[in-house]
Formats: structure tokens, sequence, C-alpha cells
């Protein structure tokens, strides 16, 4: 059996939509997916409403509706896109997480438009039931991670996939070896939530530089790091993650303040290089035992954050690209075959991740499309 299947991601970034096309030979614990080629595409006029939606502005229900409808066609135009001339067998999308405090969260999302779009099945709403059996709905990732990069497992040491998005999360791979059934492997998956990232470096930029992110960390690398600027960024830090659960943070922005409190007083270039350093030495510690921190998200990209990261590390840091699997479009990727689980019926979540007692069948399924035949006028006759 091979199949083909679109994923979608868009992340507490709030900056764009990342589309992947995988193959998918095989099916349920033995599928093994190959990332066929990926598509960014940026959220334009509905970043800042979706924005202030996550952080808790006041909208109509008018405007909620008409900004998911308008979110979710730009999934199918980006679908279209990089689709071209094939077609895919499922889409699969995340959706945005505007809310999420377990039990309660929100993903935005309209799959009946982007199985109108596309003539194609989607999977949707992919915590949902987690959630709903008393999990934390989140990291859902790490089982596609355990997919994807089973061939870098190593015998001596965990391998940790770090993604460096809105926040940054980690998925610890069980040292053993490749030739181990992913079913007997999955239990021994580590994942949890670490810090904000670019949640809080995109909003420096977006107030101190004036730019939607600091390209490839260029001012953070021209920047001194600020030592109480530090140290109260990490006490923020630190806090957040110790009153929370370990496995899922939610979408706070309580790190805000903290370039408020500092800004008047210490250098743009000087808050993003504390930013990172603050940010980077959390990661690493959350690695300890790892002998590879493999770097995925738009943070992989910020030379500053990954420098402060190998820095507190006695691990192998490296951009996760080398490994057939672009660190851009990991989630998308992800997501593609999460949804070709979800159809195999094969558990998604892992109780060890997001502390649900049973591991249940997720997803919620929206056909595509069959046109009614319209009746003949033979048919219409008395």
């Amino acid at each position: 059996m091979t199949r083909l299947a679109l994923g979608f991601m868009t992340g507490t970034s709030i900056d764009a939509i990342d589309a992947a096309l995988v193959r998918i030979e095989g099916s349920g614990w033995d599928a093994r997916p190959t990332f066929l080629r990926g598509l960014s595409r940026p959220l334009g006029e509905l970043a800042e409403p979706l924005r202030d939606l996550a952080n808790g502005a006041a909208m109509t229900a008018r405007e909620i509706a008409t900004l998911s409808r308008s979110f979710s066609l730009l999934h199918a135009q980006t679908g279209r896109e990089l689709l071209g001339s094939d077609r895919a067998d499922l889409a699969c999308a995340h959706g945005q997480t505007v809310f999420h405090a377990p039990p309660v969260s929100w993903q935005l999302f309209s799959p009946a438009l982007l199985a109108a779009a596309l003539n194609t099945p989607v999977v949707s709403d992919l915590r949902a039931m987690d959630l709903a059996l008393g999990g934390q709905g989140a990291p859902i990732t790490p089982i596609a991670d355990l997919f994807f990069f089973r061939s870098l497992l190593s015998p001596e040491a965990p391998t940790a996939i770090v993604n460096l998005g809105g926040f940054a999360n980690i998925t610890l791979l069980p040292a053993a070896t490749g030739g181990e059934p992913i079913q007997t492997l999955a239990p021994r998956v580590r994942a949890r939530d670490v810090c904000v990232c670019n949640q809080l470096l995109d909003e420096l930029a977006r107030r101190l530089l004036h730019a939607p992110y600091d390209t490839d960390g260029a001012a953070a690398q021209r920047g001194s790091i600020h030592d109480e600027a530090l140290e109260d960024l990490e006490g923020i830090l630190h806090a957040r993650s110790a009153s929370s659960s370990p496995r899922s943070l939610g979408t706070g922005d309580e790190a805000f303040d903290w370039i408020s409190r500092f800004r008047a007083r210490v250098a743009a270039e000087d808050l993003c290089a504390t930013a990172c350093e603050a940010i980077g030495s959390l990661v690493a510690h959350a690695c300890p035992d790892a002998s590879r921190i493999l770097l995925a998200g738009g943070g992989a990209h910020n030379r500053a954050l990954s420098r402060s990261i190998a820095s507190a590390s006695t691990a192998l840091v490296a951009p996760l690209d080398a490994h057939g699997l672009p660190g851009a479009f990991r989630e998308a990727a992800e997501f593609a075959l999460l949804g070709i689980l979800c159809v195999d019926r094969v558990p998604i979540t892992l109780p060890a991740v997001t502390g649900v007692a049973d591991a249940p069948i997720s997803g919620t399924h929206t056909p595509a499309p069959t046109p009614t035949p319209r009746a003949s006028r033979a048919d219409n006759q008395p």
C-alpha cells in the first residue's frame, strides 16, 4: 500500500502555514514515511487577528467564524499549490492553537472547507480525544518522530529532536537499535514542552527591531548578554515550567512583560542575545543524556540560539535537515503521517508523554464530498 498524504501546520509563532507532501508505504505500525516536498506561505493579513484571538482579545462570533473560514481557505490554496498535478489520498491539518489549558483546548479550523477544495478526506482535531480522556493532548508529534527518525537511534544514548517553534519542545528517542519494532519502542519515547521560544524572540523583533523576526539571529549575534535581564528571564522561564504541566505549556505570553521592563535601558540587540541565551540554556538542560540534539523549526535558523544550545550541552548539536526531512517542514510532514495513522487506527498519543491512561484512537474525519447524482427524468415519473 502506498499513499500520498498532505500535512499542514501553523504553530504558536502564528506567522505562516507550512504544508508538506509525504509518501507513505505500508500501513499501521509498519508505515514508512518519505518526505517529498514542502511549501510555506505567510499568513499575511490573517496573522494579526489570529494573534489577537490567541492573546485573548475580544472578538465577535462573526469575526471568529469569518477568520476561521479565511484561515481554512488559505490552507486549501496552499495545498493546491503544493500538490500541482498530484492528488493526495488524505490531508491532515493541525489548525491554529488559540487556547490551550488542558482540559480546555481550541484549534481553530474548518475541515469541510479543505475537504471540499481538495476533494480529499481530511483528518483534524487530533488532540481532542486525548484531552477528553484526561491527557494533556500535547505533544502529539513524538510518535511521528519515531517513525521518521528510527534510523538515527543509537544503542548508547537517547537522540533528541528539538523543535524551536513558538514554544521549544523536545522528543527524546530511546537508546536502541534501529531494528527494534516501532510498537515496542514507542512506550520508551519521552517528550515535553520546554519553554517559550519564537513567541518571545519574534515579539522582541516586532517591538524593538520593527521586523517580523530576527533573520538568522543577526541582531542577537551583534548583542551582548545583559546579566540582570538574563537572571530575570531565566526566573520567568523556570517558574513557568515548574508551575505548569511538564508536558504542555499552553500559549502563555507571560515573558512579554520582561520586554517592557528592560527595553528602555537595554539595547535591542542585547535583549535579543539575552533571550537566546536563556532559551538555549533551558533547552540544552532538558536533554542531559542525549548524544545528539537535532534542531528543527524556525528557531533552528537563529544562529545565536543554536550557539547557545551548543555551548550549554556536551551533545553534538546540528540541524535536522541532513536526515531526510527539512526541519522547516518537520511538523507539517509529521501531521501528514499522523493523519494516516489515525485512519489506520494506530493511537498517536503516548501515555508517557501526554499522561493519558490509555492511548485512544484520535482525529475527526471529514470525508471528501460525494455529489448526489441528479435524478433522471425517468426517475421522476410516477
